[in-house]
């Protein structure tokens, strides 16, 4: 197995498919624990699905535990750019623990595909049926129904900008995201300029996911008085893995009834 690079060009230093492994992206997890089952041997607390992984856990995705990940001893760590700290991935590598890197994804065919070379290469194993399925039904893009503002976090405000996994999903499903063009990828605008799109007609739609942030029907809405909004699973909306077969149909339907 050798000459494996993760998607940041660091090279992975695995010398046969890997058997004890520990994730630091939930995503990464659940794709992990239903494509190549018994592997997992430790997870982040924030690793949710599959819903009965037992595996110890090793704290979260931005402060892991490292020394309990160490003590773990796992023949491969799965880290992502974006959910985890360089330093945290470096000291993995100096105590000799390989890591692969998935590069935070700003599409899903990004993310399909890095999902597919990490399973085929680092593991060893055919493309899964769910990675193919879901390729099928993210394949188009359809004709813009709705402009969203797509809040992940208050106190402060934080949306939903440009090169988002989560754009991208709701582009592929006619939602066209306001803030799509902005230089940050998470921008903070303030409360008054995001009501402001509404006002100025440049948004017709709130979407709010439960994940990171949890909004709720008491705890997100009020902020907007007046705009249509829909409540989405932060899971459909941002993991990158199994749940996007799922999510293709749960997202659509709850978009639908919002727009109608």
């Amino acid at each position: 197995m050798t000459g494996l690079i993760d998607d940041l060009g660091a090279d992975v230093p695995l010398t046969a498919p890997p058997r004890r492994v520990v994730s630091l992206v939930p995503a990464l997890t659940e794709a992990v624990a239903t494509t190549v089952p018994g592997v997992l041997a430790g997870a982040t607390d924030y690793c949710t699905h599959p819903p009965d992984l037992g595996v110890p856990r090793v704290g979260g995705s931005k402060y892991p535990k490292v020394d309990a990940v160490l003590d773990l001893r796992p023949d491969l760590v799965l880290a992502n750019s974006e959910e985890n700290r360089p330093g945290d991935v470096a000291r993995l590598r100096e105590a000799g623990v390989p890591v692969w890197v998935m590069a935070a994804p700003g599409t899903v065919p990004q993310a399909l595909g890095s999902l597919r070379a990490l399973l085929t290469s680092a593991f060893g194993v055919p493309a899964p049926d769910w990675l193919a399925e879901a390729e099928r039904r993210w394949a188009r893009p359809r004709p813009v129904r709705a402009r969203a503002l797509v809040p992940v976090w208050r106190k402060p405000w934080i949306v939903l900008g440009r090169d988002t996994f989560g754009g991208d999903v709701l582009h592929r499903l006619g939602v066209a995201t306001v803030y799509s063009a902005h230089a940050e990828r998470y921008p903070r605008p303030k409360i008054g300029e995001l009501r402001a799109r509404f006002a100025e007609g440049a948004a017709d739609l709130l979407v709010l996911p439960d994940e990171p942030y949890e909004f709720t029907a008491d705890d997100g809405p009020e902020a907007f008085p007046g705009v249509p909004y829909v409540l989405v699973s932060g899971r459909y909306l941002t993991w990158y893995g199994p749940s996007l077969v799922d999510a293709h149909r749960e997202l659509d339907a709850a978009i639908t009834a919002a727009v109608r």
